[in-house]
This record gives structure tokens, sequence and C-alpha cells, in this order.
């Protein structure tokens, strides 16, 4: 009788093991399989900041060369930079003050197709208030967007804009 009890509490200990080890494995498998995620999403991560700096980096060129206008600058800049995530991420109104008070000011103003049915008059309105900040803030917009040039690194800045 005794004989059994011991074999008994042998085969319990081999199958208390064998449960052991099969969680071993299966934790180590958890954690390759979150690893992986974790390394997965950080890649999709740098891919869409990275996406998200081309576009900073044509804007900045843009509006630093006087090819767009800075309120329309300001607007875009302070919309997409908003969706930068990770060390990436930048608090735009700190950060870059002067764009972020012309974004404030311009915010409102029809665009597009608001903007073509409003009359003339008001039109030219709108207009003379964006030119009197923008006149009020360019030296500060130009310094920030050469900041953000090279926060960005200026490096998606296509070759047929630095060509022109």
């Amino acid at each position: 009788m005794q004989d059994w009890i011991w074999v008994l509490a042998g085969l319990g200990g081999l199958i208390i093991l064998g449960l052991s080890i099969y969680a071993g494995v299966l934790l180590a498998k958890l954690k390759r399989q979150n690893t992986l995620q974790a390394q997965q999403k950080e890649a999709a991560l740098a891919k869409r900041n990275d996406k998200i700096v081309e576009s900073v980096d044509v804007i900045a060129f843009a509006a630093l060369n006087d090819q767009c206008d800075l309120s329309e600058a300001a607007i875009r800049l302070y919309m997409i930079m908003d969706h930068l995530q990770g060390d990436k991420r930048v608090e735009f109104d700190s950060r870059y003050p002067a764009l972020f008070e012309l974004y404030e000011a311009v915010k409102d103003t029809p665009r597009g197709e608001a903007r073509s049915a409003l009359k003339k008059k008001e039109r030219m309105k709108f207009d003379l208030e964006r030119a009197k900040h923008e006149a009020r803030l360019e030296q500060a917009i130009k310094a920030e967007l050469a900041e953000i040039l090279a926060f960005t690194g200026g490096r998606h800045i296509p070759d047929h804009i630095l060509t022109h």
C-alpha cells in the first residue's frame, strides 16, 4: 500500500513538473509575442511620424521661401504636427508661439468654397486682417520655420523643391 502512495506521489510530482514546464514555455511564447507586437507598434508609429515629418518639411520649406502664405502654413503645420506621437510629439503653442498666434488669429477665417461664397468686400476684409497678422509676426515665424526644419532635419524636402 505504501508503495502505491509513493508511486502516486511520484506520478503527481511528474505531472506538476510537466505542467510547470508547459506553463514556462507558454509564458516565454507570450513574452516573445508581446515584444514582437511592441516592435511592430513602434515601427508603425515611426513610419506614421515619418510621413508627418515629410509633410511638415515641405510646408515649412515652402513658407520659409515665400511659396506659401504664412497663414496657410500656420494652419497646416498646427493641424499636422498635432498628430505627431512618441518622442516626436510637440507642444506647438509653447514651442512655436508666433505660428500658434497666427493660427489662432486666422483659424476661423473662411477657406476654400466658404471663402469663394463671400462677397468681395468681405474677402478683402479677411485678407487685410490676415496680412496685418502675417506682417506683424513674419520675422518670428520665419525663425520658427527654420527651427521646424532643424527639428525635422529637413531630410524630406523633395529634390524638385530644392532646385527651384
